[in-house]
């Protein structure tokens, strides 16, 4: 009795399997990925791995833009946060660049962000934008056994945020006694800004040394600038 009972079960398991498979086909079965686990925003596509698996599902129950392939994909992350048991949806993977805060740039590989803050004339009147790049002026008081110096210590570094406050429109005539001119010059930012640039380590710690013992001038250096490193005194002024 034992065997023939054991025998039923594996008879009604083999009809139901085979009755879902018919169901399944009569619904014109699709297969996409699905997610299998946890994948946070900005996982490369090329890291999702074990995380999403190919399954057969139901035509009724597949949206537009779902993924069945990979191919196309490469370069791209994960959006937002993907769950496990969702369908992969070509409109949840991006561009890096599309998770980028508006107004910044990327940090290269291997460097690190530093922030200072400094006045509007310092940041070449505030018209500095990410991605521009920097020359690195700093200037140190003299004392008994040094004069005072400014020098260019550091060249081209690259800016990856500039925030600041908004931007002061000159008065119109009749205001305050100002008239415009009509050139369409940028406005006069007001009070400071802070300027946030990508550096490796050595650089970091002369960044942060400048800004706590010494005053800090920025200068917009495209890459055919001409570098220079002999610093300047009093006495070059004479």
């Amino acid at each position: 009795m034992a065997v023939l009972a054991v025998a039923g079960l594996v008879l009604v398991t083999t009809y139901v399997g085979a009755a879902d498979a018919r169901a399944l086909n009569d619904q014109e079965p699709r297969e996409v990925y699905l997610v299998t686990a946890p994948i946070p925003e900005g996982t490369p596509v090329k890291d999702f791995g074990e995380s999403i698996a190919v399954h057969t599902v139901p035509a009724a129950v597949v949206p537009d833009g779902a993924l069945s392939s990979l191919d196309g994909q490469s370069g791209k992350v994960a959006g937002v946060d993907l769950q496990p048991g969702e369908q992969l949806l070509d409109s949840r993977l991006v561009d890096p660049q599309a998770l980028e805060a508006p107004g910044t740039v990327p940090v290269p590989e291997g460097l690190q962000e530093v922030t200072v803050q400094l006045d509007a004339p310092r940041v070449v009147g505030g018209q500095l934008a990410a991605g521009d790049r920097v020359g690195f002026f700093v200037s140190f008081e003299g004392d008994d056994s040094r004069q005072s110096r400014t020098a260019k210590d550091l060249d081209k570094v690259l800016v990856t945020s500039v925030q600041g406050a908004p931007s002061s429109a000159a008065p119109a005539a009749g205001e305050s006694g100002a008239e415009t001119t009509g050139s369409g010059a940028p406005a006069v930012p007001e009070g400071t800004m802070l300027v946030t640039f990508a550096v490796n380590a050595d650089t970091a710690e002369k960044i942060v040394y400048a800004s706590e013992f010494g005053r800090i001038w920025l200068s917009l250096e495209p890459e055919d600038a001409e570098e220079n490193a002999n610093g300047a005194t009093r006495e070059d002024f004479s």
